[in-house]
């Protein structure tokens, strides 16, 4: 019973391992690194909207998610999220070949794939269980735990296989949705084609050495032949994408070469001899980097000598003197940034941050206010939360500042720490009024949470 018991033992643990590891899909967003930046997330936006609108969604409905990561991949995700990781983006040739990757990614939402990816793997799992279980069986009859592992290994590859086939059938369905979209919104085909052309040959590789994407979605020659084939009938094929996208899209692969790269590889992509906007762009991320303040800041102000008011290189020299410690150098460029994109919460939120820093009251003041605006626009944002509530709180607002950080908490999932300053906002606004109603919301909502 005994040798039964561990030979049982080592056969569900690895069940339980291929079950939860091997097919799991992509889109839980649990362990990544997301990023928020008001430019790139509104480059997408701009790329994904026509195809989320000819698809029959509501483009607001869609949640655009940025993943810091290297990799070449993105992915849908339950309740309507679209991943794109900062190493496509990066990777991308050009913007007609990132707006094949989202219209790929439309087709998985409109085509309900996501309901349905459940039941597969718990197909799968279903498997690789009766695979354990036999496997146990024939190790006792036997008395050789080797063939009953043998057994289990024939199940998983069986369970694995058909996981891939399932998904293998998505990618294709996802495929015809894109050229329709693509089709509707009088767009070419032969971005996403040239992008699966780069992947082409990652199904030659192991699981190990394949990038996210090759190995999240199953490439086949047949997926590229029906691109071509489509691409030869289409009488959009030809159609440029519209050069400001185009400018948009470089300005963003640019940016993040520059914040993510290494300096010295950014100014061997982006040399000097490049006086384009976007390599400029690179450049002075790379010199903030370095650090070379006095560089970096020469090169933003040749960028706004050329386009005066670009909220994003005013958000930028903003940035590297506030960094750099010119904390009041920085107010005048972030002001003039937030004047240009008064509704991006993003841009407010980031001014807020540095008119705390001044500590004046009537920074403080104005710094409040722009971080109401900012959450009455997105509530998802940690940082602004917790920043309304350190200005609240250098005000002597210690009620309202409560509040603030009990909803930073809760996004974070420190519910200990939420419920004490939600705790202690009850205690200070009067019973009934809209401060102890959030109040009471805020304890709810982590009774709630901890209940899930």
């Amino acid at each position: 019973m005994r040798i039964f018991m561990a030979i049982f033992r080592n056969l569900f643990m690895l069940f339980l391992a291929v079950t939860f590891v091997a097919p799991a899909s992509p889109g839980k967003a649990q362990g990544l690194s997301l990023i928020r930046d008001a430019e790139i997330e509104d480059t997408i936006r701009r790329m994904a909207t026509p195809l989320f609108e000819a698809a029959g969604l509501t483009p607001s409905s869609v949640e655009i998610l940025l993943v810091a990561d290297k990799d070449l991949n993105a992915f849908v995700a339950a309740g309507q999220k679209l991943f794109m990781h900062t190493g496509l983006l990066m990777r991308a040739d050009n913007a007609s070949q990132v707006i094949g990757v989202i219209a790929h990614e439309t087709g998985h939402i409109s085509g309900g794939h996501l309901s349905r990816m459940p039941g597969a793997q718990s197909q799968g799992g279903a498997t690789t269980l009766v695979a354990a279980l036999l496997g146990a069986a024939t190790a006792i009859g036997t008395g050789r735990g080797d063939v009953g592992a043998a057994v289990f290994q024939g199940g998983v590859h069986v369970a694995n296989r058909n996981f891939l086939s399932f998904s293998r059938t998505q990618e294709g369905s996802a495929d015809q949705a894109a050229l329709a979209l693509l089709d509707q919104t009088k767009q070419s085909a032969a971005g996403l084609l040239s992008f699966m052309e780069i992947l082409e040959g990652q199904d030659l590789l192991t699981a190990v050495n394949q990038n996210a994407y090759a190995r999240t979605h199953p490439l086949s020659e047949d997926r590229i032949r029906a691109i071509r084939a489509h691409i030869a009938k289409s009488p959009y094929a030809d159609t440029p994408v519209d050069p400001a996208l185009s400018i948009a899209f470089e300005r963003a692969k640019a940016k993040l070469i520059g914040y993510f790269g290494q300096p010295q590889l950014t100014l061997r992509q982006y040399p000097e001899s490049d006086t384009s906007i976007p390599a400029r762009y690179a450049r002075a991320f790379a010199y903030s980097r370095t650090p070379d303040v006095p560089k970096a800041l020469a090169t933003l102000d040749s960028l706004l000598a050329d386009v005066p008011d670009d909220p994003y290189f005013l958000e930028l020299k903003a940035q590297v003197l506030f960094e750099s410690g010119d904390i009041d150098g920085a107010i005048a460029p972030f002001r003039r940034a937030v004047e240009q994109k008064p509704d991006e919460p993003l841009l407010r939120a980031e001014f807020a941050r540095v008119l705390i820093e001044t500590a004046t009251t009537e920074n403080l003041n104005e710094a409040v206010k722009h971080l109401k605006f900012a959450l009455s626009r997105n509530r998802q944002m940690p940082g602004a939360w917790r920043n309304l509530g350190i200005a609240e709180g250098r005000l002597g607002n210690v009620g309202e500042s409560a509040l603030a950080l009990a909803e930073e908490a809760l996004l974070q999932g420190r519910d200990v720490d939420a419920r004490f300053h939600a705790g202690k906002a009850a205690e200070i606004f009067p019973r009934g009024s809209p401060q102890w109603l959030q109040a009471e919301d805020l304890l709810l909502a982590i009774k709630n949470a901890k209940a899930k």
